[in-house]
């Protein structure tokens, strides 16, 4: 039986992967802080549902607590170790930037650390969109430099790229970087746009569409990207000199077995447009809020996500409209049993 560590069970992506190792028949052990960043309750009951597996177990605390990482990692001596957990959100990062080197930087390398003494087969850490800062040159691809971060939480996120590339030369940690792009659907985050949308239409209350809805994201469905991590797991990157062939567009290092790979739905889609299908999908308008672009915003982001097809064979696949149905149909659902 594989053996995961993924930190982050108790959040929107860490549960959805969670559930899908488990699906396939791993052991799971979840390592989760439960921050009250946003609904607690929210995280505890994906908690409580990933619990009714036999193969699942857990550890609620902060990455930051160093000893008990340790010893929740030894104990449960993990093939693989999937780091999801951070301290999230663009805008909150303007507010309390200390949280997020706290939580990202502190907690990241607290989590290589525990790879480096396990001597795991992988270590998978997620990074962001975000990273590509004030790059203008769209899709993005994962060659293009991304010196420009706009926001602390973006610079946290470069960092962890840059020590995780250090452990993989120094330690021969096979380590890949995984950028993720706008991702939404069921156990979603309130804080994210849509949730917030959703939640304010069905109330009857305006909601707020920055830069005057001149704004474009590649926005990902969450099973597509699980689907995609999942897909990476098995994809290590090779020490230098000993990849078999090249793979088209790779990332790999010349230095280390690291590679950075993009994980989007390879498509821009119009704010505006994702409301529309919203609306669709609630059965109601939005009254609009026009306002200018808030500070740390990017008005485009883009993926290509080729480098993911060339070493998984995998390609997300949602449309919009068919992503924005399935969480509109959770969310009446969540909604009503709260009520």
């Amino acid at each position: 039986m594989r053996r995961a560590l993924v930190t982050g069970t108790a959040g929107f992506i860490g549960f959805h992967l969670a559930e899908l190792l488990l699906q396939e028949g791993w052991a799971v052990h979840g390592y989760d802080g439960l921050t009250d960043y946003y609904d607690v309750a929210l995280k505890q009951e994906r908690h409580a549902l990933l619990r009714q597996h036999a193969r699942f177990t857990a550890t609620e605390a902060m990455l930051e607590d160093n000893a008990t990482f340790q010893r929740a990692a030894s104990d449960f001596a993990p093939d693989i170790i999937v780091h999801l957990a951070a301290q999230a959100g663009v805008r909150y990062s303007l507010e309390n930037p200390r949280a997020y080197v706290d939580a990202n930087v502190v907690g990241t390398f607290n989590v290589m650390e525990a790879a480096r003494e396990l001597k795991v087969s992988h270590l998978l850490m997620a990074s962001t969109s975000s990273v590509y800062g004030a790059n203008t040159e769209m899709p993005f691809h994962e060659r293009q430099k991304s010196d420009t971060p706009l926001t602390i939480y973006a610079a946290t996120k470069k960092a962890t790229e840059a020590m995780g590339h250090a452990y993989a030369h120094l330690y021969a940690l096979p380590v890949t970087m995984f950028r993720f792009f706008t991702v939404y659907g069921p156990w979603g985050r309130p804080d994210m746009a849509y949730f917030s949308f959703a939640r304010a239409i069905l109330d009857g209350r305006p909601i707020d569409v920055f830069n005057q809805g001149e704004m474009w994201r590649d926005f990902t469905y969450v099973d597509d990207l699980v689907r995609g991590i999942r897909g990476l797991i098995d994809a290590v990157p090779p020490a230098p000199g000993t990849e078999a062939a090249p793979v088209p567009g790779d990332s790999l290092s010349p230095a280390a077995p690291f590679r950075i790979v993009n994980i989007g739905n390879s498509e821009s889609v119009k704010l505006t447009d994702f409301i529309d299908a919203l609306e669709a999908a609630l059965g109601q308008k939005a009254e609009r809020r026009m306002l200018p672009m808030q500070t740390g915003d990017v008005p485009a982001t883009w993926a290509d996500a080729a480098l993911l097809r060339e070493l998984t064979g995998y390609a997300p696949q949602t449309s919009v409209g068919e992503g924005v149905g399935r969480f509109v149909a959770w969310y009446r659902d969540y909604r009503e049993a709260r009520t």
